[in-house]
């Protein structure tokens, strides 16, 4: 299946075998819908964290398209992380400003009551970062479905701050890809931008290498794994019961 997709306001074409759909992506929805609710709880909350690269954001928005066509599967709504990068000034005060994207630049606390927020409200907000004016814009998503999925890299880091996070979560996804791989993609997506070969890989060394890495290595085991072939299609890592 090819299919057009609005992701972060870019227009983006998705490619899904229809096996892949129907042995992957629909049961996994199906499996989310079973999932119950904690008592003190008004939503269902997902965590997908992945390293940079495996296509989060455009399987999310599959998912959400998926899940309208078929009234069988729950109703979704996505929610990056992105929205809680420290503001520009707070990184250039404390020195982080080239290291935008690692863990440290990102402000834990406020997702932390962000989470707690949409877990006992019905209705609540999210912020969501811009990327004409390169900031977090508060307030910009308006949070109303009863099943949500958080992705970022970050969700299910082996870290303190970042542990503290999970107590809000009712189920986590992780996606696993080759770092070659992810190596490849990540350059191409840099010169697809405009940059020439020698750019890219020099960012790459720079920001995204590391962080594939360190999202690869220290990231604790999630309750459902998906693995990324070279394709850039996913398979489950485990049977999955539904």
């Amino acid at each position: 299946m090819k299919i057009k997709l609005s992701v972060n306001g870019l227009e983006v074409e998705a490619h899904y075998s229809d096996t892949e759909i129907e042995t992957v992506h629909k049961p996994l929805l199906k499996r989310l819908a079973q999932l119950q609710r904690r008592p003190s709880s008004s939503r269902t909350v997902i965590f997908l964290s992945a390293p940079p690269g495996t296509g989060k954001s455009t399987l999310t928005a599959f998912w959400t398209w998926l899940a309208e066509q078929d009234g069988g599967l729950p109703a979704i709504q996505t929610l990056p992380m992105d929205g809680f990068h420290h503001y520009n000034s707070w990184l250039e005060q404390h020195n982080l400003r080239a290291r935008k994207g690692a863990p440290e630049t990102f402000n834990v606390e406020k997702l932390a009551q962000n989470l707690q927020d949409i877990c006992s409200q019905q209705a609540a907000s999210w912020p969501q970062y811009s990327r004409q004016l390169h900031e977090p814009v508060e307030s910009a998503i308006q949070v109303i479905s009863p099943l949500v999925i958080v992705e970022g890299n970050w969700l299910l880091l082996d870290d303190a701050r970042w542990a503290m996070l999970r107590q809000y979560c009712d189920f986590s996804l992780f996606i696993r890809a080759p770092a070659g791989v992810l190596r490849e993609r990540l350059i191409a997506r840099k010169m697809a931008g405009g940059l020439s070969r020698q750019e890219a890989e020099a960012f790459y060394r720079r920001t995204d290498g590391p962080n594939v890495e360190k999202v690869l290595s220290q990231s604790v085991p999630a309750s459902l794994t998906l693995e990324m072939e070279s394709d850039g299609g996913y398979r489950l890592a485990s049977p999955l019961t539904v």
